[in-house]
């Protein structure tokens, strides 16, 4: 099983449009566990676990987000997989 981990950091009109609340559907939608955030700069962080091809579906949606988000740039970290996730949440 080739199972990843994925830090992101979403830059852009992208807090105040449900970006956390969607990106949290998607991830379960995928079956990735991990979590999403706003951040006091306005960005919005991301860690995601899981399967390789799972990971990168949500990465690419990422790039756009819900339809109201105007993203203008995606920081991407990848990580050694951990385990340590049960669900994917937002958290604050």
């Amino acid at each position: 099983m080739d199972t990843i981990r994925a830090h992101l950091i979403i830059e852009g009109r992208v807090q105040g449009v449900f970006f956390r609340d969607s990106t949290r559907r998607e991830a379960i939608e995928l079956g990735l566990c991990g979590w999403v955030k706003n951040r006091f700069d306005g960005s919005v962080e991301v860690v995601a676990e899981g399967l390789r091809e799972k990971v990168e579906t949500l990465i690419a949606w990422c790039h756009h987000g819900p339809p109201i988000a105007r993203v203008t740039k995606v920081h991407e970290i990848r990580e050694d997989y951990t385990g340590e996730f049960d669900s994917f949440r937002v958290t604050f």
